[in-house]
């Protein structure tokens, strides 16, 4: 287990490593479930999703807690919400939206963790965080969040769409920091954080096995006893 200090902001992203005991068994479990794209609308993911197991799903967010509230100094007593998904990146770059051609947040909330759980080799791509150049933000908080967004809305306007294609490089965009997928490898941050996944759009595959497979937990904890 490794943990980053991200950004000029000091942002705090944990990578762990042979998180699992028997990861192939996850990708099995993938293999035998039902996909289903995504819809559009106020989802950022380029691709399928499918429930992650139950059984993961309690385990990953029991396993993380401690860490969590050791290494990211964020309260973990009341798990207020989770969510956990796999998920395949399938999008081809031409059939991206706006949204998800440039970074983006999960949500405002600095209290929702989230977990990318990498299940496919390094080839594929894996995460990178950014700074907003005009403002300087790489954290969009409640606070932050109505001056970053009327600031990029009028950047776009003035100098065009993205490219079609997966985030890289950015005329608006600082990257601070790319982890690189790895088999078995779990990256977590706080979910307000601007970030986009490195994919590899010439390795896009909806087959579970041989294609971008990732599981992600969505969890979001309160400081209430």
């Amino acid at each position: 287990m490794r943990l980053h200090r991200v950004g000029r902001e000091s942002h705090p992203v944990l990578v762990i490593d042979n998180a699992l005991l028997a990861p192939q068994s996850l990708v099995d479990c993938a293999a035998a479930a039902r996909f289903s794209p995504v819809r559009e609308a106020g989802n950022y993911y380029p691709g399928l999703r499918a429930p992650a197991p139950k059984e993961y799903a309690l385990g990953l967010t029991d396993y993380l807690r401690p860490i969590i509230e050791k290494e990211m100094g964020a309260p973990t007593h009341t798990l207020a919400s989770a969510r956990c998904a796999l998920s395949i990146a399938t999008l081809p770059p031409e059939r991206l939206t706006i949204a998800q051609r440039v970074p983006h947040i999960d949500t405002s909330d600095a209290m929702q963790i989230a977990a990318v759980h990498y299940l496919c080799a390094p080839r594929h791509g894996g995460l990178a965080f950014y700074r907003h150049r005009k403002t300087g933000f790489e954290a969009i908080s409640a606070e932050r969040s109505k001056a970053y967004f009327e600031t990029l809305r009028s950047e776009l306007a003035d100098h065009g769409e993205p490219p079609l294609a997966y985030v890289r490089e950015s005329p608006l965009f600082e990257k601070t920091m790319e982890i690189d997928a790895a088999f078995d490898r779990l990256v977590v941050y706080r979910s307000n954080l601007l970030h986009s996944g490195a994919v590899n759009a010439e390795a896009l595959s909806p087959d579970p096995r041989t294609g971008r497979l990732t599981a992600t937990l969505f969890a979001r904890f309160t400081s209430d006893c």
